[in-house]
């Protein structure tokens, strides 16, 4: 028996046109209404610290002057904190709230959570790593420690690897040989898109180095594919 004629593909009737465009459409607007959206309700929130003081005192609204006053004050504050003397007193206020208990169940992970993406923290996220995992591939995390156990039998050089589980605040900790990692040559920022987005943001083709870094800045040079040199 002869095929059925399924015509032309490129040919739709005009409700197979008009499914389609409406949803290449969603696809489109959504993330932009979302992000508008987003951006908005930052703003207002962030202009409505400071702008009902500045509406008693002129006498009127003036959209933009809060969220402008906000952004001084964090500016000035970074400013000081960098300093030495201003460095000193941050981590003695620091210290006399941390004293509370209320205040420091929420203070202390939310700075550190923010703190670990700095690029200027030396104890935030160093690098994207990939774990070598036999089971279930390759599992991507960001390197966070380089240490050395010693079990009596000989340094042995570890890593300890945060792996997302839920976004970005909740994953665990792998403690794992340095040798059973990968250096993938992604940014931190880069991984942290990656996450977000679900392994959406991962490029076609991703290198990374198969080699023990000396820091934090090596190069990877080899592709995530390629097979392991021989001893």
């Amino acid at each position: 028996m002869g095929q059925l004629d399924k015509g032309d593909p490129s040919e739709s009737t005009p409700m197979q046109w008009l499914r389609r465009n409406f949803i290449t459409g969603f696809f489109v607007t959504v993330p932009l209404i979302v992000s508008v959206a987003a951006l908005v309700w930052v703003f207002q929130r962030v202009d409505g610290v400071m702008g009902p003081i500045y509406t008693r005192l002129l006498g009127r609204e003036i959209p933009g002057l809060g969220l402008i006053t906000t952004l001084v004050g964090v500016l000035l504050v970074g400013t000081i904190a960098t300093n030495v003397i201003g460095k000193r007193i941050v981590q003695r206020g620091e210290a006399w709230l941390l004293r509370l208990p209320i205040f420091r169940t929420i203070y202390a992970p939310v700075k550190q959570l923010v703190a670990a993406f700095s690029p200027e923290n030396e104890l935030g996220f160093k690098r994207v790593v990939l774990i070598e995992d036999s089971r279930r591939g390759f599992v991507l995390g960001f390197l966070t420690k380089e240490f050395t156990l010693d079990r009596g039998r000989g340094p042995e050089p570890l890593v300890a690897v945060y792996v997302p589980t839920n976004h970005l605040y909740l994953g665990d900790v792998v403690i794992c040989p340095q040798s059973s990692v990968v250096f993938p040559d992604l940014t931190v920022q880069e991984g942290i898109r990656i996450f977000l987005t679900g392994g959406m943001a991962l490029s076609q083709l991703v290198r990374a180095g198969w080699t023990k870094p000396a820091g934090p800045s090596v190069p990877a040079s080899d592709a995530v594919g390629a097979s392991r040199a021989d001893s």
